[in-house]
């Protein structure tokens, strides 16, 4: 298959989405924001992004904005054969600048543009040359810089989105979308950061809401399950036990119950509403 490379301006609206093939976008005029499975950053003329390709990547333009972005699936001509090592620049997304002589090569790839695909239809195989050439020189640029680090993971804004969600039906997607990041991506980085999964981390949300409802209020247990994510009333009372060693009436009445590590918490078997994947 064969790259494409286009100008458009990106809509000030938020939008996001996953394809499954490379990008590589580069403001050519005003500004436009990007956020890439956790990392967000802005374009302004002559600076861009690379976009995995698979990565959840939410973006926006600010006003009168222009960009040209350059489409690369993985068996374009532009990655393959004798230039394959050049897919390295797709393996984490990045920012970048480009230097005075990256800036010469866009004003001649625009030229270019312009002056052979004034209509948008530019020879495949020329605009695999330009591709190549700009993926070169960019490659032979970033090669040896680290890439940009990830922002970590907001837990205080998560807590507040499942508190807020917790009688409700929760789906990792919900979370991740929270986080601008894929579901895969989420999950992994959410267990590096907490030793647990998405789903136990809301389990134990929904057990540490449920024993503070119990114990600070009068609420019936049934209105406690219902608020917190159960199933039912028994379904909460067999997840207390599991949790704390007592049901939820000896709860109320004694309130010394603790809950365990999450090597021990009652991720089996509890009965709340699920954590479910689309």
């Amino acid at each position: 298959m064969t790259s494409a490379i286009r100008q458009i301006p990106l809509d000030t609206a938020i939008h996001h989405h996953a394809h499954d093939f490379h990008q590589i976008v580069i403001g050519l005029r005003g500004e436009a924001e990007f956020e890439i499975e956790g990392l967000g950053g802005s374009i302004s003329a002559l600076s861009g992004c690379i976009v995995p390709a698979n990565h959840l990547h939410f973006y926006a333009g600010n006003g009168d904005n222009r960009q040209l972005i350059l489409d690369l699936p993985h068996d374009a001509f532009a990655v393959t054969g004798h230039q394959r090592d050049l897919i390295q620049l797709f393996d984490a997304p990045r920012f970048f600048s480009l230097d005075t002589a990256l800036r010469h090569y866009l004003d001649f790839l625009l030229q270019e543009l312009n002056l052979l695909a004034p209509e948008g239809h530019l020879d495949p195989l020329h605009g695999e040359r330009l591709a190549g050439t700009l993926l070169g020189s960019l490659h032979a640029r970033l090669a040896n810089e680290p890439a940009t680090p990830a922002r970590r993971l907001d837990l205080v804004a998560l807590d507040r989105f499942i508190d807020h969600h917790l009688g409700e039906r929760l789906r990792v997607a919900d979370l991740a979308a929270q986080a601008c990041l894929s579901e895969a991506h989420f999950s992994e980085r959410f267990r590096q950061s907490t030793g647990m999964s998405p789903w136990q981390y809301v389990m134990r949300r929904r057990l540490e809401s449920a024993r503070y409802l119990v114990q600070q209020s009068r609420l019936p247990l049934s209105e406690v399950a219902a608020r917190t994510g159960f199933t039912s009333q028994s379904a909460l009372s067999r997840a207390c036990r599991q949790a704390f060693g007592r049901p939820p009436s000896q709860l109320r009445r004694d309130p010394r119950g603790q809950l365990g590590s999450p090597a021990t918490s009652p991720v089996r078997g509890a009965a709340a509403t699920p954590l479910r994947r689309k």
